[in-house]
């Protein structure tokens, strides 16, 4: 999308780390096989320049792969399938390169991952005993063997980057003050890439999460392992910074999923339940400095993602570091007042970035109906369905009355409508002093189901949900360029002192 024509900023990734090879793939791009490596998924074949170079008989042969849109679900298996048959067309067209000689030791052993799961399924795990040891003589016999398809792999990840910085350099053309804004995710898959490659420095046996709070009362398992932080001091924190280094490559800011995990996290042991888990801590100040020292590298702005239990040290922390923090409206609350009220939008804090929602909790349209009510209480993760449902209709009466008296709706209606609210909601959010303010097109679109459902796996479509309207046809919808306005004009009363 356009930053000039819409007056954008930045852009927000979702993390577009790596899944797995094999079916099924992982459809949470928060449950990557390696968070140093990019999603051949987003690759945009069309316009590969092997593509263009093609024979037009290849480019028949691929152009015939092209998936018809599922208005439903995504599906993520049969997207695959046809981009890994097309990314082999063109790697064929373009002679079967090999990988030049580096000492990327790093893509040599995502590529031999990604060799070896073709072969024996892609769980690592379950793979030959000898197999399980990336650094082993197993591994390098199986590496010689299995030389084309590491070649195939180490090219599709080279298209990867040039896409990336394709896409980085866009945004930048576009006139976009700040740029292309990547997410990392908290962990990886266990049975992943970087799980197998970096066993020396994760806890295999343990998973991370989240304690019962009352947002999920059952408490969270994000089937993660953690970092061993004796591990990491012992090999010099090297395994956090090439990741950091690797991500933020292709990035001009970063945005730290579960910031608080520099700190600490919930560790839940082998067969237990989240509400058995314990805290273990880390050394945040190497942690941080880490971060810092990577950012500083790439010129690029950090994020910390600090909602929900996070202890105050570390919102100080992000601040301390030049870092900003985040607000989302349905969390950002008076704590030092009676009953803790909204706080109206003079007051948000500025070193922030600012938001309605977030991916895990309820769009614009499911706050105001109520849908992340239903969807929890239909999947058993509420304890008190009605109380959930009386809060929820409080919690709406709050925002239509601070709304109202923010004289944020337009005309002075008695009952607005949703589309009054959703725009009011933006308006409220342009008002704002936050440094940064992210508009999600699931807001704009009036999508009632949050793409992602905490405490759920297979229970909610999570990640599936596509955009009830196609991205091409954003940039025409007049829902996009209404609010886009509205941002634009409270921007032009700020610089004018009005």
């Amino acid at each position: 999308m356009d930053g000039a024509e819409h007056g954008a900023g930045a852009v927000l990734l979702n993390p577009l780390h790596a899944p797995g090879p094999t079916h099924p793939v992982q459809p949470s791009p928060y449950t990557p096989s390696s968070r140093r490596f990019a999603n051949p998924l987003a690759l945009s074949i069309f316009d590969l320049d092997t593509y263009r170079r093609a024979d037009p008989d290849t480019r028949a042969e691929v152009d015939a792969l092209r998936v018809a849109a599922d208005t439903s679900r995504i599906d993520y298996d049969l997207v695959w399938a046809a981009k890994r048959a097309a990314l082999e067309l063109l790697w064929r067209a373009d002679g079967r390169p090999c990988p030049p000689e580096s000492d990327d030791t790093a893509l040599r052993d995502w590529a031999t991952y990604c060799a070896l799961a073709e072969r024996h399924g892609g769980r690592w795990s379950t793979w030959p005993a000898p197999l399980h040891d990336a650094a082993g003589a197993a591994v390098a016999a199986a590496r010689r063997d299995l030389a084309p398809r590491i070649a195939f792999h180490s090219w599709v990840q080279q298209r990867c980057a040039e896409q990336l910085a394709a896409v980085r350099g866009a945004a930048r053309d576009s006139g976009m003050a700040l740029g292309v804004l990547h997410d990392l995710a908290v962990g990886v898959d266990p049975d992943g890439a970087d799980a197998w490659a970096l066993a020396d420095v994760l806890a295999g046996e343990a998973r991370i999460g989240a304690p019962p709070d009352t947002f999920s009362p059952h408490g969270q398992d994000w089937q993660l392992p953690p970092w061993r932080p004796d591990r990491l001091a012992t090999t010099g924190y090297r395994a956090v910074r090439d990741m950091l280094r690797a991500v933020l490559a292709h990035a001009d800011g970063l945005r730290i999923d579960h910031v608080a995990g520099l700190w600490r996290l919930w560790w839940i042991p082998p067969g237990e339940g989240p509400d058995r888990g314990t805290y273990v801590h880390y050394d945040a100040d190497v942690m941080l400095a880490v971060l810092a020292l990577e950012a500083h590298r790439g010129n690029a702005v950090v994020i910390g993602e600090d909602l929900g239990t996070v202890e105050p040290e570390v919102t100080r922390a992000l601040a301390d570091n030049g870092m900003l923090g985040c607000a989302v409206s349905w969390f950002t609350r008076d704590e030092s007042a009676p009953g803790q009220p909204l706080l109206p939008p003079a007051r948000w804090p500025a070193r922030v970035v600012a938001s309605i929602s977030t991916h895990d909790l309820p769009t614009a349209a499911g706050f105001l109906r109520a849908e992340h009510v239903r969807a929890r209480a239909e999947r058993g993760l509420l304890d008190d369905v009605a109380a959930a449902q009386a809060a929820a209709e409080q919690e709406r009466a709050e925002w239509l009355a601070l709304l109202r008296s923010e004289g944020l709706f337009e005309r002075d209606e008695t009952a607005p409508e949703e589309p009054q609210i959703i725009d009011a909601l933006h308006r409220f959010l342009a008002a704002t002093p936050s440094r940064l303010k992210l508009v999600s097109p699931y807001d704009v679109l009036a999508e009632p189901c949050q793409p992602n459902l905490p405490g759920t796996v297979d229970e909610y479509p999570n990640w599936r949900l596509p955009l009830s309207e196609p991205l091409e046809r954003l940039r025409t919808d007049p829902r996009i360029a209404r609010i886009a306005a509205l941002f634009s004009h409270a921007r032009h009363h700020r610089t004018s002192g009005r």
